[in-house]
């Protein structure tokens, strides 16, 4: 019988550091046991200039819900061009704490705070995303450019 597992400041904690060391500033502890699972369940610590190029998911079942459970979250749409479709900003407790994403919505998010954590389901397995699924004016992640967008994308939230 699997051992159950507690979402506890101890794994929070634990994840932001791993994040914190990681060269993408960001990463995720797991529950779903494999990644052809049907269903994933994950917390995902992420620091602030971690940048997620944004992305879509263009199978009809890999619509995505995201709650934050610590520090600060902005979740950014766009439209085909890149125009910033909706700005909001995501914090436990807040008045959005967490956000539910349509399959087909280009999206991105970003951590406002350190140590920054948000839980997130969706459905399995893992795909890796295609040419088509992500953002073709965005730039790729480690470039210069990504850098420069991210920080624009944080003015945005003061």
């Amino acid at each position: 019988m699997p051992k159950t597992r507690l979402i506890d400041q101890r794994l929070l904690t634990q994840t932001a550091l791993l994040a914190k060391e990681g060269p993408r500033l960001r990463k995720n502890a797991n529950f779903h046991p494999t990644d052809d699972f049907p269903a994933h369940r994950l917390i995902n610590a992420m620091q602030p200039g971690s940048y997620v190029r944004p992305h879509r998911h263009l199978d009809a079942t890999k619509d995505e819900t995201i709650i934050a459970l610590q520090g600060r979250f902005a979740y950014l749409s766009f439209d085909e061009a890149g125009n910033i479709v909706e700005a909001v900003e995501l914090i436990p407790g807040g008045p959005v704490m967490g956000i539910d994403i349509p399959h087909g919505t280009v999206h991105t998010i970003l951590a406002l705070e350190p140590d920054s954590v948000f839980f997130e389901a969706k459905a399995g397995p893992f795909v890796p995303l295609t040419t088509d699924e992500t953002a073709a004016w965005s730039p790729l992640e480690g470039s210069i450019e990504a850098q420069q967008l991210w920080k624009t994308w944080r003015a945005r939230f003061a």
